[in-house]
This record gives structure tokens, C-alpha cells and sequence, in this order.
């Protein structure tokens, strides 16, 4: 790690902005497109599943059962009253710095929210696993 803290602004949503809910088809596809900007990030090396380990478990199981699949969104997306939540666990290269590509990442997603007219309620981004560039 480079040791600097990433500084990420927030942004001030006027009051008369609302974000209505979207539908399921409607987050996959915006956690699809999110995806893409996570991957197009300098130094993101890969993107996992979001989640805890246990839900993680839970639908690993399901899978195996054939009762579920693994073919949802890899990237979190939640909408609501406040606006839209984004959740992405990222692999950095290991040569990266941590908080930059943090920063850039969240930029990255914020301005596709902020271009699809839609209202961030939060963007919570984790380093699960740091890379190296011979192991990918």
C-alpha cells in the first residue's frame, strides 16, 4: 500500500431528485455496465462476487443443488428511496496503489450513475484479494 487515504467528496444531490426503484432486469443490467467500468479500471486485476461469505455459501450451495444459479451479477446493485447502492469487491494488480485505484474506480462508477440521471446513495468498494501479474 502507498500509504495516502483516498479523499472522495460527496456529492450534494439536490432535494427535488428522487430515484424511483428499478426493476430486477433493470439492476442487472446497470451492475453489468458497472462491472465494465470496475473492469476498465487502471489496476483492478479482477472483480468478485459481492457478498458475505456465508450468502456467498449459501449460493455456491444452490447452485450445486440446481436450484440456483451462478449466472447473476457479480457487482451488487440495490435501489431505493435514497438513490442507488453499488457494492464491488475488486482484485488489485499487486503493483497498484490501493487507494488510487479505489478512487478512480468510485469516480468511475459515480459518473455512470450521474450520467444515467440516477442518484448514489453509496459506493462501497473492498480490495479482496491483491494479485500478482505472473498468477493471472
Amino acid at each position: 500500500m502507498d500509504g495516502a487515504e483516498a479523499v472522495i467528496p460527496e456529492a450534494v444531490i439536490p432535494e427535488a431528485e428522487v430515484t424511483a426503484e428499478l426493476t430486477a432486469d433493470a439492476r442487472a443490467a446497470l451492475a453489468a455496465r458497472v462491472e465494465a467500468v470496475v473492469r476498465a479500471t487502471p489496476g483492478v486485476r479482477n472483480v468478485y462476487r459481492s457478498g458475505s461469505l456465508i450468502s456467498n455459501l449459501l449460493r455456491a450451495g444452490a447452485a450445486a443443488l440446481g436450484t440456483g444459479g451462478e449466472g447473476g451479477p457479480i457487482v451488487s446493485v440495490a435501489s431505493g428511496a435514497d438513490g442507488i447502492a453499488v457494492e464491488a469487491s475488486l482484485g488489485l494488480d499487486v503493483h497498484s496503489h490501493a487507494s488510487a485505484v479505489l478512487h478512480s474506480a468510485y469516480a468511475a462508477i459515480d459518473t455512470l450513475l450521474r450520467a444515467e440521471g440516477l442518484v448514489r446513495e453509496s459506493i462501497t468498494l473492498t480490495v479482496v484479494y491483491v494479485q500478482s501479474r505472473e498468477a493471472a
